[in-house]
C-alpha cells in the first residue's frame, strides 16, 4: 500500500515523479504529494499536497504549476490512510517544524505513540495525525545535534519499530535523497542521464534505466547523480545501521515499459486475464520438459532436505491463499505428505508446531506481503525449511527464504489477481509433482501423464476466454442481483472461494464461497426465491455429490449457474445459465475453472461501473499488518 517515488538530477526531475506517482496508482491510494529540493546552495524546500481520493493525482498535477524553476531533487507519495484521514494535512510529504525536513513513508511505525508523545514534550509542533510526521521531527533533532543527512537518517531508523520504507530530503544538502528500509520494498537505479532514483516498485521507474540494486532490510541509502555525459559518477551508496558500507544486490530488469502499460486493453485487468496462457506457459517453461520430466533446479533447498520433510504448512493472503488451498489437495493426493494451510496474518499467533522437519510455502504475488513475510519468519525461528512462491525477483520473501520457485507471470498492475493466481496454482503443483518424485509416490507414467496435462493447460484457458462475450451475456442478467453464493467441493471449493473473493473486490456485490456440503449447516437458511447460487460443477470425484447440493438450492428456489465441462448437459440441466469450461485432470481443473469467474465478475463490475483496476480500499502489495 502506498507508494514512493524519488529522483535527484536528470533532465526534469518534476516529471519523472508524476509520471512515477501515476505507475504506483495500482498500488491504491487516497492522496498524493511531492517535496521539490530548489538548485541553489540551501537547497530550500517546496511542497505541495492534494487529497481527492484517486482524483489527487490529477489535482496534484494542477498545484505543481506553481513550483519553482530549477528543481534539483524530489521525492513523491501516493498515500492509502492508516494513521489518520485522507485529508490534505494528513497526506504525505511530511515536514519537521522547520521545513527543512521532507519525509515521505510506507508501512506503520509501530511505537509511533511512544514517540509522538515525547516530541510533543520536547516542544515539537505536530501538524497531521500520522506515524510519518514523527519521523521528520526525530531527524530534525539529529541534524540540530550536528549529524549529516545520513547518519540523521540512520538514528533515527535505529528509534524506529515496525514496517517501512523512507525516503528523506534536506533543504541543507541538495541534490541527496536519503531512504532506508524495513521490511516495505524500496528499490533504486541510475538513470541514463546520471539522475539518481528511488521507488517502491520497479515499474514506476521503467523506461528511465534497467539497472536497479535492491534495498535490503535495516540498510541506508544515500542517493547523489551524476549527468548525462557521465552517467556512471551518479552516487548509490548504500549502509548498515552502524554506518558499515555494504554492496547492495544489483538486478538487470528484463521486462520493459510497454509490459507495464495496456497494450490496447480497455484496462488492465482485460490485459492481464487475456496474459494468463502465456503466463501459464511461461511458469512451466524450463520446468516441465518434452520428454515428460519434471526439473526445479532452482529451488536451492536439496532433495535430500526436502525427502526428510515430514510435514507442510502452506501459509499466504487473498487469492494466494486460495492457490494454497488448491496445493493442500495436490500435495496431499500426491506426495501424501500432511499439509496444512494456513492464513498468513493468524498463522504465528497460533503457536504452530514447527521444526527443522517441517517445510513452510509462503505465497505472495510481490514477494512483499507483510503478514507472509511475518509467518515466514516465525517458520525460521522454528528451524523450518522456508520455500517461497512469488512473482517478483529479488523481492524480500524471496531473498529470506531456503528456496523459492518464482511464477513468470510478468507484472501485473490490476489490484486484483488474475494471471498471478493461475501462475501460482500452476508453480505449486508443478511443487507438489516434485515432492511426489522424490518421495516415489507417483510412478513414471503417472507423473508423465500429469506433465502432459500441464502442458496442455495454456491452451484450455485460451479456449475459455475465446468465449469471454458469453460470460458478459451471463453478467447481463445479473446487474440487478446484490447477493451471490458461491459453491464447490473438493478443489472446486477454492475455486468458488476465488470467484467471491473477485467479484466482492471490483464489483462491490456480497458474494460468498463456502463448501458446498456445508451449506446444510446453517446458510441454507438464506437460500430463498430469487438468491443466486454459483457452483463450480465440474467433473470431479465429487461431481454427484455437489449435483444434490445444487438440488437443494433449487428445490427451495434459488437461481443457478453452474461451472460446467463443455457438453456435459446433466449439469446443464440442473442450471439457468452455465459457463463453459474445457475438462482436464481433476486436480489441475481449478486453473481452468476459475477463469470464467474472473470474467463473471469483470463484467458485473464494468456494468456496475466500477473501475476495475483500482478497486476502493484495496492496494496491490499490503505492507501493514
Amino acid at each position: 500500500m502506498c507508494g514512493i517515488i524519488g529522483a535527484t538530477g536528470g533532465a526534469n526531475v518534476l516529471d519523472l515523479l508524476l509520471q512515477g506517482l501515476e505507475r504506483l496508482e495500482y498500488r491504491g491510494y487516497d492522496s498524493a504529494g511531492v517535496a521539490l529540493q530548489a538548485d541553489g546552495a540551501d537547497g530550500t524546500l517546496w511542497r505541495a499536497r492534494a487529497a481527492t481520493g484517486t482524483r489527487s493525482l490529477e489535482d496534484l498535477a494542477k498545484v505543481v504549476g506553481e513550483a519553482p524553476a530549477g528543481v534539483v531533487a524530489g521525492i513523491g507519495h501516493t498515500r492509502w490512510a492508516t494513521h489518520g484521514h485522507p485529508t490534505e494535512a494528513n497526506a504525505h510529504p511530511h515536514v519537521d517544524c522547520t521545513a527543512r525536513v521532507a519525509v515521505v513513508h510506507n508501512g506503520i511505525i509501530d511505537n509511533w505513540a511512544e514517540l509522538r508523545a515525547r516530541l510533543e514534550a520536547d516542544g515539537h509542533v505536530l501538524a497531521s495525525e500520522t506515524d510519518t510526521e514523527l519521523v521528520a521531527h526525530l531527524i530534525e533533532e539529529e541534524l540540530d545535534g550536528g549529524a549529516s543527512l545520513a547518519d540523521a537518517v540512520r538514528a533515527t531508523v535505529r528509534e524506529l519499530r515496525g514496517a517501512f520504507a523512507l525516503a528523506v530530503v534536506c533543504a541543507g544538502e541538495p541534490g541527496t535523497i536519503v531512504a532506508a528500509r524495513r521490511v516495505s520494498p524500496l528499490v533504486v537505479g541510475v538513470g541514463d542521464d546520471g539522475a539518481g532514483l528511488l521507488a517502491s516498485d520497479i515499474p514506476a521507474l521503467l523506461g528511465r534505466t534497467r539497472r536497479f540494486w535492491v534495498i535490503d532490510d535495516d540498510q541506508v541509502v544515500e542517493l547523489r547523480p551524476g549527468t548525462a555525459a557521465h552517467a556512471e559518477d551518479a552516487v548509490v551508496r548504500v549502509t548498515t545501521l552502524a554506518g558499515k558500507v555494504v554492496e547492495p544486490t544489483e538486478r538487470i530488469v528484463d521486462w520493459d515499459l510497454e509490459a507495464a502499460e495496456k497494450g490496447g486493453y480497455p484496462d488492465f485487468m482485460t490485459k492481464e486475464i487475456h496474459e494468463q496462457p502465456r503466463a501459464v506457459a511461461d511458469t512451466l517453461l524450463g520446468r516441465v520438459l518434452a520428454t515428460g520430466s519434471l526439473v526445479l533446479d532452482e529451488l536451492r533447498i536439496t532433495p535430500d532436505e526436502l525427502r526428510a520433510v515430514d510435514k507442510a504448512f502452506i501459509v499466504a493472503c487473498g487469492s494466494s491463499y486460495h492457490a494454497g488451498m488448491v496445493a493442500k489437495y495436490a500435495i496431499e493426493h500426491w506426495t501424501r505428505l500432511p499439509t496444512e494451510i494456513d492464513i498468513a496474518s493468524e498463522f504465528r499467533y497460533r503457536d504452530p508446531v514447527l521444526d527443522e522437519r517441517t517445510l513452510v510455502v509462503g505465497v505472495s504475488q510481490s514477494g512483499e506481503t507483510i503478514d507472509t513475510i511475518q509467518a515466514l519468519r516465525e517458520a525460521r525461528q522454528w528451524g523450518a525449511k522456508v520455500l517461497v512462491i512469488s512473482n517478483v525477483v529479488d523481492s524480500s520473501m524471496a531473498r529470506e527464504a531456503d528456496g523459492v520457485l518464482y511464477t513468470h507471470a510478468g507484472p501485473e498492475v490490476g489490484v486484483a489477481a488474475t494471471k498471478t493466481h493461475l501462475a501460482q496454482i500452476v508453480a505449486l503443483e508443478v511443487l507438489a509433482l516434485y515432492l511426489a518424485g522424490l518421495r516415489s509416490k507417483l510412478s513414471p507414467a503417472e507423473s508423465a501423464a500429469l506433465l502432459s496435462d500441464m502442458a496442455r493447460l495454456p491452451d484450455l484457458i485460451e479456449a475459455v476466454i475465446v468465449h469471454a462475450d458469453d460470460v458478459a451475456a451471463v453478467a447481463r442478467k445479473y446487474t440487478k442481483t446484490r447477493d451471490f453464493f458461491f459453491l464447490g467441493r473438493h478443489v472446486g471449493y477454492p475455486v468458488a472461494m476465488e470467484g467471491a473473493l473477485k467479484l466482492k473486490e471490483i464489483s462491490y456485490l456480497r458474494a460468498e464461497g463456502y463448501p458446498a456440503g456445508e451449506l446444510k449447516h446453517g446458510p441454507i437458511a438464506l437460500i430463498e426465491p430469487g438468491t443466486v447460487v454459483v457452483g463450480v460443477a465440474t467433473r470431479t470425484r465429487l461431481w454427484d455429490k455437489m449435483m444434490a447440493n445444487i438440488a437443494e438450492v433449487r428445490s427451495r428456489g434459488a437461481t443457478v449457474i453452474l461451472v460446467a465441462n463443455e457438453g456435459d448437459e446433466d449439469s446443464a440441466a440442473q442450471a439457468d445459465d452455465v459457463l463453459w469450461v474445457p475438462r482436464t485432470h481433476p486436480l489441475l481443473a481449478p486453473v481452468v475453472d476459475v477463469v470464467p469467474l474472473q470474467l463473471f465478475a469483470y463484467h458485473l463490475a464494468r456494468l456496475h461501473g466500477h473501475d476495475v483496476d483500482r478497486p476502493r480500499n484495496l492496494a496491490k502489495t499490503v505492507t501493514v499488518e
